[in-house]
């Protein structure tokens, strides 16, 4: 199907822009009247082009939590699926959104049900979210099936918050140890220098070091500046086009001070909610598993997730299995082990999420009040060495002068 360029205004007057796919124009301006936009202009573009202007509205977490909210109340009130899409098209404040539930509002017209409208959507749903539904479908628990995914994005939002949260303050940080530093070495110690150039003294060792560091930051700032830039930028290619480099970069991620092991327990946190919520929802161990395998984005958690698939395949329990890989703590095992021995597999994940919550959150809160204290002493450390070396020869100045 042919992809436009649009440019249509609302009913306030509003300018919308943005790209849709449609047959013809007439068929766009249809399926922008039912988006309440009124065409003005348009031009067919290629597919990735109109990829491109969409992304640009990007479906927010919020927009998905509203959506199943939504969905869960006119579920539960009786109103069909179709109705409710048309209804949540009509007043969305998301122009991408807005085509989303168009076109699925078409597909469902022409015969399709929700998991099937949604899989032409995979940059709006992921698999896990189309699973889910379909599962919910399958087993007439939609309603229930919304809820829970509302509660699941609300959760991975206080996450990534959560990370962001650790990652940023070192950041800052150490962009402000680094910036003290460049100002104390670039502008103020070549001062300081010359006086004792000038006096003619001799230098003690930490002060003959200082101005060492001092001339080279001087003279090599941009090489210095640019090297830590250039090597980024070839990390990522190189983990981007090499698998190998990727896995080996997160298994890196995962032996970092401090930060490695809070990372480790947010990846976890993050299959055990999803692991459960398809688990609950019908979906079997196997299958749930191989799709958890795609949100824990981690290849080394991943590649155990893996192989914990092949040894549940060949026989082995799903708590040996996890056993074997090495990352649960057992107490985990332990409440896996009842869950599967007395048949209450669902209570025993639903506390397993309960326990990684509440261990994620505990982490980052121990990881920030370590952190703080030790970034404090690095700066303190290198401010006062450089106190040391500076003034350390001015006191002997002073020393030797007679009033």
């Amino acid at each position: 199907m042919p992809s436009f360029q649009y440019k249509a205004i609302d009913k306030t007057g509003q300018p919308a822009r943005g790209g849709l796919d449609a047959v013809n124009e007439v068929d766009l301006e249809l399926r922008l009247r039912r988006m309440g936009l009124d065409l003005i202009t348009c031009k067919q573009v290629d597919r990735q082009t109109s990829t491109t202007l969409a992304a640009g509205g990007a479906v927010t977490r919020q927009d998905l939590v509203n959506f199943c909210f939504d969905m869960e109340q006119m579920i539960r009130s009786g109103i069909p699926i179709i109705d409710g899409l048309r209804d949540m098209r009509d007043t969305s404040d998301s122009a991408r959104f807005r085509e989303v539930l168009t076109i699925m509002t078409e597909d469902m017209e022409a015969g399709n049900v929700l998991s099937q409208c949604m899989a032409t959507h995979t940059d709006v749903f992921d698999r896990v979210f189309i699973s889910l539904i379909r599962a919910g479908e399958q087993s007439g628990q939609l309603p229930e099936i919304f809820k829970n995914l509302a509660d699941t994005i609300r959760w991975q939002d206080e996450l990534i918050s959560q990370t962001r949260r650790l990652l940023m303050y070192p950041a800052l940080t150490l962009v402000v140890v680094l910036g003290v530093m460049a100002a104390l070495l670039i502008f103020l110690v070549p001062q300081i220098a010359q006086l004792f150039k000038s006096m003619g003294m001799a230098l003690p060792v930490q002060t003959r070091a200082l101005l060492a560091v001092s001339g080279v930051a001087k003279d090599f700032w941009l090489p210095i500046v640019l090297l830590p830039v250039i090597a980024v930028i070839t990390l990522m290619v190189t983990v981007r086009r090499s698998s190998k480099a990727a896995y080996l970069w997160d298994y890196a991620k995962l032996r970092l001070p401090i930060v490695g092991p809070i990372i480790q327990k947010i990846i976890l946190s993050r299959f055990a909610n999803v692991f459960g919520l398809m688990y609950r929802s019908g979906i079997t161990v196997l299958d749930a598993i191989r799709i958890s395998e795609e949100v824990v984005g981690n290849r080394v958690v991943a590649d155990g997730l893996n192989r914990a698939v092949q040894q549940i395949a060949a026989g082995d329990g799903m708590t040996e299995s996890f056993n074997n890989l090495g990352l649960f703590p057992p107490l985990v095992i332990r409440m896996l082990r009842v869950g599967e021995a007395t048949g209450g597999l669902d209570v025993a994940l639903a506390n397993v999420t309960y326990f990684y919550n509440r261990d994620v959150k505990d982490a980052v809160d121990k990881g920030m009040k370590m952190l703080g204290p030790a970034l404090t002493l690095i700066l303190g450390g290198m401010i006062a060495f450089v106190i040391w070396a500076v003034l350390g020869p001015v006191y002997d100045i002073l020393g030797k002068l007679k009033f």
